[in-house]
């Protein structure tokens, strides 16, 4: 499986020139209606426009993912604009949007749809590549370069080496289809600017990806918890540790690695509220049989 796999040619739209943000998001969702993905335009609309109110997807440098996750999508999709004159898009840097992506995934998603969701984000990170996509003339052109960047990627990606890791985090976004492993992309690329090691674990839509282990937990120096949603941190009880919201990871990760070295990290002391259901029901069990 493949990101193009995931974008019909109806679902491309070069070279437009919508009015505002709320009428982008539209074209955005009629292009997937136009490639038969989802099923109430609406209900798709609603979640989008909910997931703005969380926090805008307008992000730096000309780039908007919108996102949802709906009963209504049939099959996990994306939608492709470009606006090279720009639209206005609430981006956090001020500047107007100029490629637009929309990531559409249903309410039960499969692991494989969202590892490649996770992997479009991520490469959408590199500027060259969005002027490329910027500048393609045609659906066939954008859709070779995406097959080619992806392609360039997998072959990149190497290996993670953890038990050296001094520094863990964990990245969730509300969806959890394309901010979180932003994020994640984010901090791995600042601490290797940095001389750092860290280990990031990501909170998708389908479940979690590059799962901390035990050890890594135990070694760790300091956490980083960039989640604008509620996950399980138990597990980092007596840990130095730094809690943001997503985006932060994601559009200023340098902030977070200026805070550890300048000794902000909080040693952090887990309750019960801060236990995952499975734990808190297991135990609940042992207390009834014991």
């Amino acid at each position: 499986m493949k990101i193009i796999d995931f974008i019909s040619k109806k679902s491309i739209a070069l070279n437009v020139h919508p009015a505002d943000k709320n009428e982008a998001i539209d074209m955005l969702i009629d292009l997937l209606m136009t490639a038969g993905a989802i099923k109430d335009k609406e209900s798709v609309r609603r979640d989008v426009l909910k997931r703005e109110v969380q926090g805008s997807t307008g992000l730096s440098n000309g780039l908007a993912t919108p996102h949802a996750q709906n009963s209504s999508i049939k099959k996990t999709a994306v939608a492709v604009m470009t606006v090279p004159q720009g639209v206005e898009f609430d981006s956090i840097d001020g500047k107007l949007a100029r490629l637009l992506v929309l990531f559409a995934a249903p309410t039960e998603s499969q692991d494989e749809e969202m590892t490649e969701m996770g992997r479009f984000a991520v490469i959408l990170m590199d500027d060259d590549f969005k002027e490329s996509l910027i500048n393609a003339k045609t659906a066939e052109e954008l859709l070779q370069l995406i097959d080619a960047k992806e392609t360039e990627r997998i072959k990149s990606e190497m290996p993670e080496v953890s038990e050296n890791s001094k520094i863990i985090a964990v990245t969730a976004c509300p969806t959890g289809i394309s901010s979180s492993f932003m994020a994640r992309e984010a901090l791995k690329n600042c601490a290797a600017k940095l001389g750092l090691n860290i280990r990031v674990e990501v909170h998708g839509a389908a479940g979690v990806y590059h799962a901390l282990t035990d050890e890594e937990i135990k070694n760790a120096d300091a956490v980083i918890v960039a989640a604008s949603r509620k996950i399980p941190i138990s597990r980092f009880d007596g840990k130095p540790m730094i809690s943001t919201a997503v985006g932060t990871a994601m559009n200023k990760p340098e902030q977070l690695f200026e805070r550890l070295k300048a000794g902000q990290a909080q040693i952090f002391h887990a309750t019960e509220d801060d236990e995952p259901f499975s734990s808190k029901l297991l135990k609940k069990i042992k207390s009834i049989f014991s």
